[in-house]
This record gives C-alpha cells, structure tokens and sequence, in this order.
C-alpha cells in the first residue's frame, strides 16, 4: 500500500473525504517526526511504539574496493510493533 491508497482506505474508513484523509496523515508523519526530532517516543496502544536510537560510529568496508572506511554516528528510527497489530499480521 502506497501513500495515496492509505489515503483513500482513511477516507474510506472515516468517512471523510480524500482531502481530509490527506491533511490528517500529513499533519500526524508531521507530528510524529517533529516529537522523534526532540528524542520523545510515539507510543500508539495497539499500534506499536516508535523511537529514535542513537547508532555509534564504526568502521565499514567498501565492497568494491575493498578500503576501509569510517561510518559515522546517527540516529536511526526505530518501530516495535504492539500486540493487536501483531496478532492481525498472523
């Protein structure tokens, strides 16, 4: 399912129309991002929970060369799935 079909499954769903549905998914990636980017977790009973965990740097390899290489530090998004949407999946 790509964004424009999530769209209209909200739409669907809500019985709201497809610009709604839009301004509603856009305004909670915008929320959503906005409390990852202060280190805040997202937390969705049900849903699942999402975090930002920090990655420290290392050391890679390239594989077409060969050469070693330094990969720095990030943070990187994290999603644990909740209990409902996991026994849906099953």
């Amino acid at each position: 399912m790509n964004k424009s079909e999530l769209i209209d499954s909200i739409a669907d769903g809500a019985n709201l129309s497809k610009a709604d549905a839009k301004r509603a998914l856009e305004a909670f990636l915008d929320s959503t991002g906005s409390a990852l980017k202060k280190g805040d977790k997202v937390a969705l009973v049900g849903f699942g929970t999402f975090s930002v965990s920090k990655r420290n740097a290392r050391k890679g390899r390239n594989p077409q060369t060969g050469k070693e290489i330094n990969i720095p530090a990030k943070n990187v998004v994290k999603f644990k799935a909740g209990s409902e949407l996991s026994d849906k999946v099953k």
